[in-house]
């Protein structure tokens, strides 16, 4: 059952996402808590790395420099926070293998993208599928982990909602009206992943076998 308070910040998130998390998956994270806290971490750490790289490559761009400067900072918080409840859990953070997800957003933008131009829409449109996935997967979660655990993810909610929409923004100022459709397709290719079998568990995986 959704928290009734943050239904008004949910709802455009739903409305966004093709589907939502199959209750096998919040089955799946229930049980593999330490887990989830773990790569939960590396997530929080990639966020923040794909903010700065945005930095680096786009110096040009005012309006991403400073979204991305403070979603960096942020992500960076988020992940410090995840590694003080793992100490304070003795959850001993160890290397994981990459998600399936990310690295199959990647792979299906490198093969369908008609235009070098067209990296900079696809980085921040996968950006901000990322990030309005996180927050629903939150929601998710926040009914049947601990009281403290369900708070900072309640806590989290916010940010990673403003996140999604930072990124969608930035996508629609640098380019335009094609971003619709592309959105659209590659929504299309999230929603596959998350509905589909996986074998690794992981944040942001899909069914788990």
């Amino acid at each position: 059952m959704r928290i009734k308070a943050n239904e008004e910040l949910l709802n455009p998130i739903y409305d966004f996402l093709l589907c939502e998390t199959p209750d096998e998956w919040a089955h799946a994270a229930i049980e593999n808590q330490s887990l989830l806290l773990i790569d939960h971490a590396n997530c929080e750490k990639k966020a923040a790395a794909t903010a700065m790289n945005l930095m680096y490559r786009y110096v040009e761009k005012p309006d991403l420099l400073t979204k991305m400067s403070q979603l960096a900072r942020e992500e960076l918080l988020h992940f410090q926070q995840v590694v003080e409840i793992m100490i304070d859990r003795g959850v001993n953070y160890t290397h994981l293998s990459a998600s399936r997800y990310a690295s199959s957003l990647r792979d299906y933008v490198t093969s369908t993208s008609m235009r070098t131009s067209d990296k900079l829409s696809d980085t921040l449109l996968v950006g901000a599928i990322i990030e309005a996935r996180s927050c629903e997967r939150f929601s998710k979660l926040i009914p049947f982990v601990d009281e403290n655990l369900g708070k900072f993810y309640q806590g989290l909610l916010k940010s990673e909602a403003r996140h999604y929409q930072d990124y969608l923004n930035l996508a629609e100022l640098y380019c335009g009206a094609e971003v619709k459709a592309r959105v659209a397709e590659l929504l299309s290719f999230e929603r596959s992943l998350i509905i589909s079998a996986d074998k690794d568990f992981r944040f942001h995986s899909g069914i788990p076998t």
